[in-house]
């Protein structure tokens, strides 16, 4: 796997960056609302889905190109290879299995957008690749599967691997990890790739968060059922 331009340029932004960014579209969304917004609409988003919800996401196309190809262990011990899910449309994020932050949140934005999907579902792979370097069995990615529910998630792959290989794979989606210590939050950049049957990248999300007074993560629950409808419409999308 080797870095693209854009891939290198999202690996070179700070994670603070990329939070706040994250941050700042929540709050002009909050502000504005759905009716009205002065955001631009990028060029080439699935056209049957809100400007709201296209800004809830920062949703952005992609050039279609190969997504980097990558070898890991799911929290079953099964060995799973991207290109083996040719033939299927994919949702790929990076999590931390020690997270109390944004990983929560948007492991209940994919059990709902698995709900929508209904018999879609059946076409659709939801992974998420490892970026806690100090966490790195299948037991710790199960335990976070069984504690979120993903693993009601027929299709559900939380992946793990050795730090090198997983550092690869962070590198080559423009993932940037800081994990100063074992004891120490894991910050990372937030990302939802969307990969067509094609093997293709096709679109890109930036999950978010909000945080109560007392540090505590939370999306209001429409902003919640918003991302999980996104998250489906954008999946339904690829196969067109």
């Amino acid at each position: 796997m080797q870095n693209r331009p854009f891939v290198a340029l999202v690996a070179g932004l700070l994670v603070s960056i990329a939070v706040a960014a994250g941050l700042l579209v929540f709050a002009l969304h909050q502000q504005r609302g759905s009716a009205q917004t002065t955001i631009p609409r990028p060029y080439g988003v699935p056209s049957n889905l809100s400007n709201a919800t296209v800004n809830l996401m920062s949703l952005s196309p992609l050039p279609r190109r190969a997504a980097p190809d990558f070898t890991f262990t799911d929290q079953y011990g099964k060995t799973i290879s991207l290109h083996d899910l040719r033939g299927k449309n994919v949702v790929l994020n990076f999590m931390d299995p020690h997270c109390t932050d944004i990983c929560p949140i948007v492991s209940q934005e994919l059990i709902d957008a698995n709900h929508d999907l209904g018999a879609k579902a059946k076409d659709t792979v939801f992974l998420a690749i490892n970026v806690n370097q100090y966490n790195l069995t299948t037991k710790n990615v199960n335990v976070f599967s069984r504690e979120h529910g993903l693993n009601t998630i027929a299709s559900w792959h939380f992946l793990t691997g050795s730090y090198p290989a997983l550092l690869k794979a962070w590198e080559a989606y423009g993932v940037a990890v800081l994990a100063p210590s074992p004891t120490a939050d894991v910050q990372h950049t937030s990302v939802t790739y969307f990969i067509n049957a094609r093997g293709q990248e096709q679109f890109l999300a930036a999950p978010m968060v909000d945080h109560t007074a007392k540090g505590v993560s939370y999306l209001p629950g429409f902003q919640l059922r918003a991302w999980g409808k996104g998250i489906a419409q954008v999946v339904r999308d690829l196969t067109h």
